[in-house]
């Protein structure tokens, strides 16, 4: 699949500084690749945080991305940091 404007939403703003949320089918391998957010090259900040869901092999997988950078309207985002580890008990 790719980047859908409709799965993107602002959780938050403040001082430059935008919260997002994205929901997506898409594995977090994809989400987090240089180019996947270049359809919201406009609204993206260097910065800002986007709150992912993602597939990850039939289970969703959550976490952070951070916009690196977005030049020429080409974004790239940090790959995914999860939320939460295993519970080891």
């Amino acid at each position: 699949m790719a980047y859908a404007s409709k799965d993107l939403s602002v959780l938050a703003y403040a001082n430059g500084f935008t919260l997002w949320h994205y929901t997506t089918a898409d594995l977090a391998a994809d989400v987090d690749t240089t180019g996947y957010f270049n359809g919201a090259a406009d609204l993206l900040r260097v910065g800002d945080m986007v709150l992912a869901n993602c597939a990850a092999g039939g289970g969703p997988s959550g976490g952070v991305l951070v916009v690196a950078t977005n030049a020429a309207g080409v974004v790239d985002v940090t790959n995914l940091t999860p939320f939460g580890a295993a519970n080891s008990d």
